[in-house]
């Protein structure tokens, strides 16, 4: 799916062919068009629509770092899309983009337009949608989480790096869970240990979970616990 987002911003022109005899400041507009395509993967429950009126909660997924690019193959070795391809069952859709940009963070704006496509043309229940991502995409679920408070349901985070200083921002009704290895080496656990103390400090509902000896891939251990969809299943969105 190609998603198409519309920026407005101010800038400054210079106009280096006309001649002056001192410094200017012009302010300008310009509508700028970004184009990014969006590859997925998409997942149904068992008897999906066979009630016509059944509306069904959707989990957002997002990747790592190591699943970008354009191969979507690729993408099914880590996380959830590994366990959909392995024919695990789950009780709601699931939608999980990928990112195709290898060196490149996630257009966030991006995956909310495509979320919301997905959304208005299946029969979700817009009261239970979930997020979740792990290592690069965790920083991203961290962002849109900021970015959209209104939004989500629930949260899991799986050693991401955090937004501190936006930390606020976060939809105070949602409650969270932060997954993270102590000897992590490619992002370090004190990135969730200080946004998860910040959002307790605020009176926000987390649960932190660390595992003890644990580097980096604790996506595996994490995603395979099915409590953790019992707990997404539990929450509904509670608006501030």
């Amino acid at each position: 799916m190609k998603v198409v987002a519309l920026f407005c911003c101010s800038l400054f022109i210079f106009q280096g062919c006309v001649s002056q005899s001192s410094a200017r400041l012009i302010d300008s507009q310009m509508e700028v068009t970004t184009s990014e395509t969006l590859k997925y993967h998409l997942y149904y429950p068992e008897n999906y629509g066979v009630d016509p009126e059944a509306k069904y909660p959707l989990l957002l997924f997002l990747h790592g770092g190591g699943e970008s690019g354009a191969d979507l193959k690729a993408f099914k070795d880590n996380g959830l899309a590994k366990l959909m391809e392995r024919g695990m069952k789950f009780p709601f859709l699931i939608l999980a983009p990928q990112n195709p940009h290898p060196k490149m963070w996630w257009n966030t704006r991006a995956v909310n337009q495509l979320l919301d496509t997905i959304t208005a043309s299946n029969k979700v229940d817009k009261n239970r949608i979930y997020l979740t991502g792990l290592s690069r995409g965790g920083g991203a679920a961290w962002e849109m989480a900021v970015q959209y408070p209104d939004k989500f349901a629930a949260l899991a985070v799986v050693c991401g790096m955090a937004p501190l200083p936006y930390a606020s921002w976060i939809n105070k009704n949602m409650p969270i869970r932060v997954y993270h290895g102590d000897q992590d080496k490619s992002i370090p656990i004190t990135e969730s240990i200080t946004m998860v103390d910040k959002l307790k400090e605020m009176g926000y509902q987390v649960e932190f979970t660390v595992y003890k000896g644990a580097g980096h891939n604790v996506w595996d251990r994490t995603y395979e616990n099915e409590e953790l969809y019992q707990w997404f299943m539990e929450q509904q969105k509670i608006t501030p």
